[in-house]
């Protein structure tokens, strides 16, 4: 490709609506244009780069055994309603009706369509398993699009769908698929870590996250270097460690506490320290059809995390109780405690509390508290006690017990282990050489497409532009002539540009009538991994440069020789990216 014919428009100021790398660098390289909030249209070079990670995704994919198909993204409503997701998805699943006033929903992903399918047209166990995947778009209304692709209401998605006899079969798939998506970053370029993770809204049991590590990632990862133990801060986990262990249990007894509304202030009168009290918080629960008040009590140096709460409640969503909604339940916000509830009221506790020795926590009354409380000797009772406390940076690694370790990630891809939540739904079933009906057992994987273009750039630039890994390049080799003007000199590009395309390069040579401040300074924004800059030098020595953007490496070639060299420095960025079978 020519520059003077590439429908290409790159901005020189970084545009106010981009907070973050990626986001700037996609939109002043032209890779991206905005069209409405979170929705985004792919320009030639941006297309081009997603293309070519659509292809190693397919390759990977193919590898494996996956077959690729597309389904629809305009879903009926009856499907999601079998599963029961219509009705739990939220306000991120788009709805509408068509003019016949049929329910439908734009598809943010395709489990219920595809189990479908597979119910129609698996009947025996020597039909399994099968790996279905596609790539396509997808829609979410996210409340909050940010951050470009990366949190985008439109998307690009490849989604696989697996489904087997049995658990067995189930491990097979998911080992197979984690080790695809290992390779699939590998090669798009992406220092990448597999997580532990929260199912979400999918659902089922079992999930890893492949975080692409980056200081602006909104998941939060805890890992360890003494062992390989990661997890994301939502589902983390460490032993507990109970506070008062050993001591004799002392009389209960309120305590005026004048101002003391948070723990902090608490310990301070007190002369004790934060992680011998209980926190009581109070939430209401959000189901399909009722609101229900509940509480959660964890030490009190640390924090709840609500999706583990949220897990633990089963409800669609979790907010703060009101101060009112607090007081109808007989407690005075900022004082609140477990002594004494309704029985009416369910209480989880983080697993440190009911371990935990003379704690003090509220009263329930304005300005007191209690001290010396014991759940062990009756003081309160407890519905249920389960994880769900906020791990931090330097907690016990529940493998080896080593301090955690943090960094934040952008998540590129999630493979799940669905078991049979929607097979058995749905009705999905296959006969066994017995004449057995099973359900069938079900993963599925997704990547997100964009998402993983724009965390390549987050890793892959500096102050100057995007410095692409030759795999996803738009183009792989551009060819820059100083002098426009020179003749002898623009036959020499066309003739170096003649020849990688007879080789099968994917190159690019400035044709534009600009100043060399120009072209050098867009080859650096659009970030081709090599380029051979052709000047004074070529006339007076027969030498060019090929500079490695990567590296700022400057090699110096003697015409005759560019082509060999470029086609091996080429060859060798490659070998780098693609891991051994």
């Amino acid at each position: 490709m020519k520059m003077s014919q590439l429908y290409l428009a790159t901005l020189r100021e970084v545009p106010a609506e981009a907070e973050i790398a990626s986001h700037q660098l996609m939109l002043r390289a032209g890779l991206i244009h905005k069209v409405a909030m979170g929705i985004y249209s792919y320009m030639p070079l941006g297309w081009r780069t997603i293309k070519k990670i659509m292809e190693i995704i397919r390759q990977e994919m193919d590898a494996k055994g996956g077959q690729e198909l597309c389904m629809p993204i305009v879903q009926p409503a009856e499907l999601w309603q079998d599963s029961g997701r219509w009705w739990v998805y939220g306000q991120e699943l788009m709805r509408m009706k068509d003019r016949h006033g049929r329910d439908f929903l734009l598809g943010p992903t395709h489990e219920e369509v595809i189990t479908a399918h597979l119910k129609q047209d698996v009947r025996s166990y020597k039909q399994l398993p099968q790996m279905p995947y596609q790539i396509q778009t997808k829609f979410r209304d996210e409340r909050r699009p940010r951050f470009g692709v990366i949190r985008s209401r439109e998307f690009i998605m490849k989604d696989l769908y697996s489904f087997d006899r049995d658990e067995e079969g189930l491990d097979i798939s998911y080992n197979k698929m984690y080790d695809a998506y290992t390779r699939v970053f590998s090669r798009c370029g992406l220092t990448c870590r597999p997580v532990a993770a929260d199912t979400g809204a999918i659902g089922g049991e079992g999930s890893h996250e492949f975080m692409a590590l980056s200081e602006i990632g909104e998941s939060q990862i805890l890992f360890c270097h003494h062992c390989d133990y990661a997890a994301t801060d939502e589902i983390a986990a460490v032993d507990p460690v109970p506070t008062g262990v050993g001591e004799e249990m002392l009389p209960m007894e309120p305590v005026e506490t004048p101002d003391c509304k948070t723990v902090e202030d608490l310990a301070k009168f007190l002369g004790t320290t934060t992680d011998r009290t209980v926190k009581t918080l109070c939430y209401k629960a959000i189901y399909e059809n009722e609101e229900k008040f509940f509480v959660a009590l964890i030490r009190g140096d640390r924090q709840v995390n609500e999706i583990k709460l949220q897990n633990v409640m089963g409800c669609l969503e979790l907010r703060f109780a009101q101060d009112d909604e607090v007081r109808e339940h007989g407690m005075e916000p900022g004082f609140c405690g477990p002594v004494g509830l309704a029985e009416d009221i369910e209480i989880i506790a983080d697993r440190e509390v009911p371990l935990m020795v003379n704690h003090e926590c509220g009263d329930g009354r304005k300005d007191y508290h209690l001290i010396n409380v014991n759940y062990q000797r009756g003081d309160y009772r407890i519905s249920k006690v389960a994880d769900i406390a906020l791990v931090e940076k330097g907690a016990a690694c529940p493998h080896c017990g080593q301090p955690l370790d943090t960094a934040r990630g952008i998540e590129v891809g999630q493979i799940f282990k669905l078991h049979t939540k929607y097979s058995a739904k749905m009705g999905a079933r296959y006969v066994d050489e017995n004449g057995k009906e099973h359900d069938m057992v079900m993963g599925c994987y997704g990547i997100g497409v964009g998402r993983t273009m724009a965390a390549v750039i987050e890793q892959n630039h500096d102050e100057h532009g995007i410095i692409w890994p030759i795999t996803v390049a738009p183009y792989e080799v551009s060819i820059v002539p100083v002098n426009d003007k020179d003749e002898w000199l623009m036959a020499k590009a066309e003739e170096l540009y003649n020849q990688l395309l007879a080789r099968r390069v994917e190159v690019v040579l400035d044709d534009r009538k600009e100043r060399p401040g120009v072209k050098f300074n867009d080859a650096d924004l659009l970030g081709f991994p090599l380029r051979v800059v052709m000047g004074k030098k070529c006339h007076e020595t027969g030498i060019a440069e090929i500079k490695i953007r990567a590296t700022g490496e400057v090699i110096e070639v003697a015409l005759e020789d560019l082509v060999d060299k470029v086609l091996a420095l080429r060859e060798q960025m490659f070998a780098e990216l693609t891991p051994a079978l």
